[in-house]
């Protein structure tokens, strides 16, 4: 091994810069072919190279007999170290994901409501097992515009119905406003009803004061859920949604246990067939993706993101909050809260929907197809029926507990898109405990007039009208998510981790090459910026799925006005 010996002055500028960061370094970096060693009485370092020439530093031949011992020596030990290194990286990165559990646990709820569950009925006793595939494919598209929902809250710090207001103009966004709060509505209906199902078959309560008794849901989140409050409280909540779906997977898991099926059947059901597109077929098709994709899951999915985005940039001095400013509408995530956050809240998603939603919603379907199949006028009263006659009271019953738990959650969940949406669009000046309790009264009206007036009878027709509702709404719900996070102007990050969002950013980052980019930093550092829009491919995938949905609700429309069979 060679010295040689540099001044500052033959230095390329960029190293000169970085020298003092460099001579924090230790002696042997693993990860640079360089290696510095820090002079503290001189200006100059000396650097260790290959191909440095300077025969007056070679070691002597004894000398180098004890290095290559001690290197031998120590390579066992090395080795161990870097095994221990790798084991000590995995569990860092999952004590990390665990703290991130909640959000994606709280978006899966809205995809295995009770809306679900009466879709799910209808096409098992219609169809068996051939809707699994609509089921999969669902939350498929589900999954993805999950994500662009929490890139769109991460990036832009606020959630889409605030996106929509500032970036929309006033009549469009009251437009969407008003789609929007249909939706809950929809939404709200299917989770009252069940839940009020739910207590009539357990307790015997009158369906009308089930209705009423789902208030309390909105007593837990007036309690509870505050998402500008103390991450401590928010993550007790999140735990609390979590065991109502941990508690809903294992009925169902219990379910599958007792319930005859053919794995082989089952596996079949989840390629695709005719029969789905074929007759009634297609309407169950649509249902099940309104069941699904549900448009307040993408208001709440990209508002769950913030608080832990929020939560690092004042715990790192990058954002102070303003007390007076209860919405936070001036913070802008910084970039290192995004690199930190983002990935995890993504894959916490993603694991999420793809294990307990679809999970669920299988089970739904397997259960139902299993011992429904072929039967006629089927509802969520005849498949507990139908369970307590033909396997036991006991699988009657753990139906109607995942029916209520579900219901539970999701009515929460629902409570907290609502707020989001009437805030986040119309920016209330109401104080919080008014606001909410607002929203769910003009949700819970239409769900009370209809059990007064169709009682049972009509509850099963109302809970698939209602998800039908929600994918027709859904191409105008999701469009501005896709506009939104395909404009370059929306999506931008300050580099240097300024969180306020009155500060105007000219030159994007791609645009400028490592020299000008330092140069533009020390200049001027509230210039540069990051530009985080959807990619090429992304914004493609993104508009074939709108058109999709677009296509199907179109031909269902279609096809109800010429006359067909499509039980609208």
């Amino acid at each position: 091994m060679n010295f040689a010996k540099l001044d500052d002055e033959s230095l390329p500028k960029r190293l000169v810069s970085r020298l003092p960061k460099l001579q924090n370094f230790n002696k042997n970096d693993e990860e640079s072919n360089i290696n510095f060693i820090p002079l503290p009485s001189s200006s100059t370092t000396t650097l260790i190279t290959p191909n440095s020439t300077n025969h007056s530093n070679e070691p002597s031949p004894k000398q180098s007999i004890q290095l290559n011992t001690q290197e031998q020596d120590q390579g066992f030990i090395i080795n161990n170290e870097q095994q221990q290194t790798k084991w000590s990286k995995f569990r860092a990165i999952m004590i990390k994901y665990s703290k991130f559990i909640g959000p994606g646990l709280m978006v899966s709820v809205s995809y295995m409501d009770p809306g679900n569950y009466s879709t799910a009925v209808a096409a098992g006793s219609a169809h068996k097992y051939k809707h699994l595939f609509s089921i999969l494919l669902s939350n498929i598209l589900a999954a993805f515009l999950q994500i662009l929902c929490a890139k769109l809250g991460a990036v832009t710090g606020l959630d889409l119905a605030q996106n929509c207001r500032e970036h929309l103009s006033p009549k469009l966004n009251l437009c969407i406003y008003i789609l929007a709060e249909i939706a809950i509505i929809a939404t709200d209906l299917a989770e009252v009803i069940g839940t009020a199902i739910s207590l009539n078959i357990l307790f015997g309560l009158p369906l009308i004061l089930g209705v009423v008794l789902t208030i309390v849901d909105v007593l837990i989140v007036l309690m509870f859920y505050k998402p500008n409050g103390d991450m401590k409280i928010i993550r007790i909540f999140e735990m609390f949604v979590s065991l109502l779906v941990a508690l809903t997977v294992v009925c169902f898991t219990i379910e599958l246990i007792n319930v005859d099926f053919k794995f082989n059947e089952v596996m079949t059901g989840f390629l695709p067939s005719q029969d789905i597109v074929k007759g009634d077929g297609l309407y169950l098709s649509l249902a099940i993706l309104g069941a699904t994709v549900m448009p307040h899951s993408l208001y709440l999915g990209s508002g769950l993101v913030q608080p832990r985005l929020r939560d690092y940039d004042v715990k790192n001095g990058n954002y102070k909050p303003d007390v007076l400013d209860e919405s936070h509408l001036n913070y802008k995530p910084s970039m290192d809260a995004i690199n930190d956050i983002m990935n995890y809240t993504i894959t916490e998603l993603i694991v999420s929907l793809f294990t307990v939603a679809l999970f669920v919603n299988s089970a739904i379907l397997i259960v139902s197809g299993s011992t429904l199949s072929g039967e006629t006028n089927t509802d969520l009263f005849s498949i507990y029926e139908l369970l307590s006659t033909n396997l036991s009271h006991f699988a009657g019953l753990i139906f109607v507990l995942a029916l209520l738990f579900s219901g539970q959650s999701a009515g929460i969940v629902c409570t907290l898109s609502g707020q989001m949406i009437s805030e986040g669009f119309l920016h209330w000046s109401l104080p919080p405990t008014l606001r909410r309790l607002l929203t769910r009264s003009v949700a819970i009206a239409p769900c009370f007039i209809l059990v007064l007036v169709s009682g049972r009878n009509g509850l099963s027709g109302a809970l698939n009208a209602s998800q039908v509702i929600l994918s027709l709404l859904l191409p105008f719900v999701s469009a501005p998510l896709i506009y939104f996070t395909a404009k370059k102007e929306i999506m931008k990050v300050n580099l240097n981790n300024n969180c306020y969002n009155d500060q105007q950013i000219d030159i994007p980052l791609n645009d400028l090459n490592d020299e000008q980019l330092n140069d533009q930093l020390e200049n001027d550092p509230i210039i540069a910026y990051k530009d985080m829009s959807n990619s090429k491919l992304t914004n493609f995938i993104a508009i074939i799925i709108w058109l999709f949905i677009t296509c199907l609700n179109f031909f269902l429309i279609v096809s109800f006005l010429m006359g067909k069979d499509v039980n609208f």
